[in-house]
């Protein structure tokens, strides 16, 4: 935790600096409110103690010139006693609380803490609101999984960028977490994003928050993730779907560590640690000038490819398992398990979706399956008389490539399109207007199929 410490008199200041010190807290200096907002502009803090009086700029308009420009630091007020009313009033400007000299210093640390474990609450709060739902942690015991518990286990404890590749639906948003998870940084914030996932004119303010009025419709204020993360992690998902100008406002912001809302007038300074994925060759979009080239090099500081799952085999029984187990929680069905020939055949499949359709097939097996045993026949990919088959090739429908599943000459027209529908989605990461385009029919179509055919 970093706390700033405002007060014009220097023992006061010092001896604030050596409470805090005791409880393992960094903190920093300011003679006076004109002081500490430039200290407030410059650098990131968790919270601020501050005295009311003090000549320059006091603490009252401090508060007031840190709501005007949009800093969210929890603050907490030090009046003496005749100054209660005073108190009172910096309260509802925006103090978080307040304290009455003499104070006890273990007061002061447990506000601070409330404060500031009050202020992460919110933003973890807003962020679930605003980001994609939590997944579970890394599950796999293969070689292949453990040299890549290995690698987190080397960068969790830096504060490097990170550049995550893989297939699409092989688990990058869990490593990205896992990653967040082993980290310095667990307490704060996760703040995850799908670049591909949000319209181009939207992203900006998403990324960097707006000030009210920067645009039509922009009736409040908005935090953007980057300030939500605070001092945790931001990832960016889908990295290589960036906008070009975009592309150029993030290189700056891992440049110079600071934002600016739209519509905004000052900067801000940002703590969260980036991470970020792409499922595309991003090499071969630097060379096509579709990925900026500086933007490439400050991303992939370090590397880590996750492998798809058809070359982690030996993890499927137990992914399976655990899959299993959290669908049929979720879908309220009975103990459920898997017959013999059943895990075989889950582990012959070569899961063009990886993971994300590995669940797929389990979520549609359980709907399919009599009594409580899956057998090989609900999985719907195991090859032989009347049985789904995944294709040898790619069937051309729509602007893309997708991997449809043949089916025996008697299966039902629905049958097909349902299935074309799936392996669109899987083969888009589960983004639904990319599917629409693959299979060459509108977003509202495919919406109306996907809520026909419950698949999502």
């Amino acid at each position: 935790m970093k706390v700033l410490v405002v007060d014009d008199e220097r023992n006061i200041r010092e001896s604030l600096q050596r409470i805090l010190a005791l409880e393992g807290m960094e903190s920093a200096c300011a003679s006076d409110g004109h002081e500490a907002l430039e200290l407030i502009r410059d650098e990131s803090f968790d919270a601020i103690v501050t005295d009311l009086k003090m000549p320059v700029m006091g603490g009252q308009e401090l508060i007031e010139r840190m709501r005007d420009e949009g800093m969210r630091c929890p603050v907490i007020m030090i009046s003496a006693l005749g100054e209660i009313n005073d108190a009172v009033k910096a309260l509802k400007s925006g103090a978080t609380d307040y304290l009455i000299k003499p104070f006890d210093p273990d007061e002061l640390v447990f506000k601070l803490k409330s404060a500031v474990s009050t202020r992460r609450l919110e933003d973890r709060i807003e962020a679930g609101a605003r980001t994609a739902a939590s997944t579970s942690g890394f599950i796999g015991e293969g070689e292949a999984a453990r040299s890549l518990k290995r690698t987190i286990d080397k960068i969790a404890g830096t504060d490097t960028t990170v550049l995550i590749s893989g297939e699409s639906g092989s688990g990058k948003e869990v490593v990205a977490r896992e990653i967040h998870a082993r980290s310095t940084r667990s307490e704060e914030p996760f703040v995850a994003v799908n670049v591909g996932g949000v319209h181009e004119n939207l992203m900006e303010s998403e990324l960097f928050g707006h000030e009210k009025g920067a645009f039509t419709g922009a009736e409040t204020r908005k935090i953007g993730l980057f300030e939500l993360a605070g001092s945790g992690s931001l990832f960016l998902d889908e990295i290589g779907e960036m906008p070009l100008p975009l592309q150029v406002k993030l290189l700056r912001v891992l440049q110079e560590r600071r934002i600016r809302r739209l519509g905004g007038t000052r900067d801000i300074p940002i703590a969260a640690r980036i991470l970020s994925a792409t499922n595309k060759d991003i090499e071969a979009s630097v060379r096509d000038g579709h990925f900026r080239e500086d933007l490439y090099y400050r991303l992939n500081v370090v590397r880590v490819a996750v492998p798809p799952l058809r070359d982690r085999r030996e993890d499927i029984p137990l992914l399976a398992g655990f899959l299993l187990e959290k669908l049929r929680t979720r879908m309220g069905k009975g103990a459920v398990r898997f017959a013999d020939g059943a895990l075989e055949a889950l582990s012959e499949y070569s899961y063009p979706g990886n993971v994300r359709e590995l669940e797929n097939v389990l979520e549609r097996a359980l709907i399919y399956a009599e009594g409580d045993e899956i057998v090989a026949s609900d999985l719907g990919i195991a090859t032989g008389h009347r049985q789904l088959r995944v294709s040898d090739g790619p069937v051309r429908t729509g602007s893309a490539s997708v991997d449809l599943s043949a089916v025996e000459p008697a299966a039902s027209l629905d049958g097909v399109e349902r299935l074309a529908i799936e392996r669109a989605l899987a083969a888009s990461g589960g983004n639904r207007t990319k599917a629409a385009e693959a299979l060459g029919i509108s977003r509202r179509t495919i919406l109306n199929k996907i809520k026909r055919y419950e698949l999502g």
